[in-house]
This record gives C-alpha cells, sequence and structure tokens, in this order.
C-alpha cells in the first residue's frame, strides 16, 4: 500500500502549522478591519473549505465498499483464521463500543461546542430536522439499490450493503474470492491513495476555516480552541484507562510490560498522525513482548481497518460537539442510534491521516448535522488526530496481544533493562 514518504508527512504537517498561523493572523488582522473585511474573507473561507469537503465526500462511498469487501471476504473460511478473527473482531466490538460510548458521555459532561460561534446557522444551511422515526430510521438501513446509495453517499446503506458482499464472499467459492478480492484490495489502495492527494489541499482548507472563523468572532475563538483541545485529550485519557483495564482482565499485570513497550510506537504515531507508519516498530515491539509474527501480522492489518480506538471516539465526540455549537439538540435516543451506525460506519475508517474526517463527514446528514461543521474542526484536526493515532496504536498493541493470549502462543520474555 502506498504511503507517503516521512519527510512528505514532515513537510505538510509543516505546512498545516504554518496555514494555521497564518490564518489566525489574517483572521486578527480582518476582524480588526470590521465588517467591510470580515465578510467577504468569511465568503471566501467557506469556498475553500467547500472545496475541500466536496473532495472528501468524494472518496467516501468507493473507500468504504472497497475497504469492507476486502477486509471481510480476506478472512477466509480456515478454521483457524475463523476462530481467530472471529474472537478478536468481538475485541473489536466491545473496544469500539467503548470508544464510542466514552465519547458520547464526554460530549454531553464536558459540553465541547459551547462557547463557539458559527458564521453559519442551521436554516442557512437549508437542512431539515425533522422528529427522529426509529421505524424509518431501521427501514431506511436496508438499500433499495447499491447504486442510489452510493449516488447519494449514503454511508449506512453502503456499509449494510458491503458486509453482505463481504460475507457472502468467501460462500462463492475460491473462484469468486480470486476475482473479487484483488480487486477489491486494488480499489482500496487506489482511493487510500486519492485520500492522500485530497490530504495536500488540507493546509489550504485550513488557512480558510480559521481565517473565516477568527475574522467572524475575533481573539475569544482561539481560547475556546484550545478548551476543545483540552477537553479532547482528557476524554482519549480516560479511554486509555478503560482499554488498559480491559487488556488487564486477560494479560494481568503483564500489560503494563506490554504499555511501556508500546511507549515509542505510540510516540511516532502521534508525530507523524499515521497508524500505517508505525507498523514496522509495532510489530518489532510486540514480538519483543513475546507476541508471535503470525499473530500480529493477522492483527494488525485487520485492527487497522476494524479497530482504530481513538478515530471511534472522535466520531461520538466530534458530532455531539457540532451539533451543540449549531444548538441542535440531539435526544439520547437519536444519540444511542447514532452510536449505532458509526459502530458500522467507523469500520472503514483508513489508518491515514484524517480519515476520521471522511467516515464523520459521511455519518452526519444521517442526523441532520450540519456538514458545514467539519470547517469548526479542520483547523485544529492536525492535533485532533496525533492524539486519535496514538490511541490507535496503543488500542492495536493491546489487541495483538490479547489474541496471541487467548490462542495460548503469548511467550514469557523477559525485557531488556531500560525497556
Amino acid at each position: 500500500m502506498a504511503h507517503p514518504s516521512k519527510s512528505n508527512a514532515n513537510h505538510r504537517t509543516r505546512a498545516i502549522v504554518v496555514a494555521l498561523a497564518l490564518g489566525v493572523v489574517a483572521g486578527l488582522v480582518l476582524h480588526a478591519v470590521g465588517p467591510a473585511a470580515s465578510e467577504p474573507a468569511a465568503r471566501f473561507a467557506s469556498l475553500l473549505t467547500g472545496l475541500f469537503l466536496r473532495l472528501v465526500r468524494m472518496i467516501i462511498a468507493p473507500l468504504v465498499f472497497a475497504t469492507l469487501v476486502s477486509g471481510i471476504g480476506s478472512l477466509g473460511d480456515g478454521a483457524q483464521v475463523l476462530r481467530i478473527g472471529g474472537r478478536i473482531l468481538l475485541w473489536f466490538i466491545v473496544a469500539s463500543f467503548l470508544s464510542l460510548v466514552t465519547g458520547l458521555v464526554a460530549a454531553n459532561l464536558l459540553q465541547p461546542g459551547s462557547g463557539f460561534t458559527t458564521p453559519l446557522s442551521v436554516g442557512d444551511l437549508g437542512l431539515a430536522h425533522g422528529h427522529f422515526d426509529p421505524v424509518e430510521f431501521v427501514l431506511h438501513v436496508v438499500p433499495t439499490s447499491i447504486f442510489d446509495a452510493m449516488g447519494r453517499n449514503d454511508i449506512l446503506q453502503i456499509v449494510v450493503f458491503s458486509i453482505l458482499f463481504g460475507l457472502a464472499l468467501p460462500a462463492a467459492g475460491k473462484g469468486a474470492q480470486r476475482m473479487i478480492l484483488p480487486w477489491t484490495g486494488e480499489l482500496a489502495r487506489i482511493m487510500l491513495r486519492m485520500t492522500d492527494m485530497v490530504m495536500y489541499a488540507a493546509p489550504v482548507a485550513v488557512f480558510g476555516s480559521v481565517m473565516g472563523s477568527v475574522a467572524h468572532s475575533g481573539a475569544g475563538i482561539l481560547g475556546t480552541f484550545g478548551l476543545f483541545l483540552c477537553k479532547f485529550y482528557g476524554t482519549l485519557g480516560v479511554l486509555w484507562v478503560l482499554l488498559t483495564s480491559m487488556t488487564f482482565c486477560v494479560l494481568g499485570r503483564r500489560v503494563f510490560a506490554l504499555a511501556r513497550l508500546l511507549v515509542q510506537p505510540i510516540l511516532l504515531g502521534f508525530a507523524t498522525a499515521s497508524s500505517e507508519s508505525v507498523y514496522p516498530l509495532l510489530v518489532e515491539r510486540l514480538e519483543q513482548f513475546g507476541v508471535p509474527d503470525r499473530i500480529s501480522g493477522f492483527v494488525l492489518p485487520l485492527g487497522y481497518s476494524f479497530n482504530l480506538d481513538g478515530s471511534v471516539l472522535f466520531q461520538s465526540f466530534g458530532a455531539l460537539f457540532i451539533a451543540q455549537a449549531y444548538g441542535i439538540h440531539m435526544p439520547m435516543g437519536q444519540q444511542i442510534a447514532m452510536v449505532l451506525v458509526m459502530m458500522l460506519s467507523s469500520k472503514g475508517i483508513a489508518g491515514v491521516p484524517r480519515a476520521a474526517l471522511v467516515t464523520l463527514a459521511a455519518v452526519m446528514p444521517q442526523f441532520g448535522l450540519p456538514e458545514a461543521g467539519l470547517a469548526l474542526i479542520l483547523g485544529i484536526d492536525h492535533f485532533l488526530d496525533m492524539a486519535r493515532t496514538a490511541t490507535n496504536v496503543l488500542g492495536n498493541g493491546y489487541a495483538a496481544a490479547v489474541a496471541a493470549r487467548w490462542e495460548g502462543a503469548l511467550e514469557s520474555r523477559p525485557l531488556a533493562e531500560g525497556e
């Protein structure tokens, strides 16, 4: 799978930071000039961010379809694969549900969207917010046509079709698998490459979103953004404790030795904001802990599609943040339904920088949340993504060690001094 080099990733990180700083400076200057300058600037900012969001939405349908089908279909039908895969998928489901609920509870308690002012109101966006009907929602889950669902970017219907397609693939025989799996695998690689290409436009979109927000609200928005970052990082800290507690139930006290070994991969993931860049180092550290290569080589690729705990938490936390920022009330029943949808849609998240935004953009329209709200997050998303990625690395390291213990394959190896 093609991924940007570390040098390119560093250049892009610097470009985003520079764009963020320039956006702040430009926004403060425009706000000081007054509405005559800030209002046209806000419209220009909406053009930059709008183009970026359209590029992101363009990728959603084929990316989710290819990732899910290739991930599920490649499980095969061997007894060992089904045993390991079934157990670890159950772990992924529990961890994802825990992550989503943690984000949901934290967002309700901390109210991260309070204090934000939005350049556009919900009415300006032309969005309707009717009463949530559970019966209509369940009926809506099943697509009448996959092409219609893809044309409308209906992520839930695409996910349902993709899961059924992936499950049916092994039953269709080896010939079907040999023909379809390479195709979906290559399609997934192409879409990931397209995602990477689209992210080259991220610095421009960051500049536009930050400039527009600061020009509209002034310097006060900067403190609000800092508070939001603190709340998100604190929520991830709670999730780290919960995931470590879960793993302690399987590994016992050895989980603390594993956590020490994972420090370096976690720091690398935090610095690069890409789970994929950590893969070789993560395999090496797991081997030092006693996880056989055959276990880590199976669990980690699966985890990169199905077990991105930090990115999953961001889905519920980010969605409620946007609802709060726009003053949209979401009843608890609707929040629970959203969590269930995200349980499915999050399985299409790819381990590349800012891919969590793609999935969040896909889910939001299902619940009447304005996609323009992503512009509020975009300016600081790189710093959010760094923490999300570090959490993803921790979760997948834990999952591989748990799978090895369940298979009775976890070796006991003394740690070298300093590890």
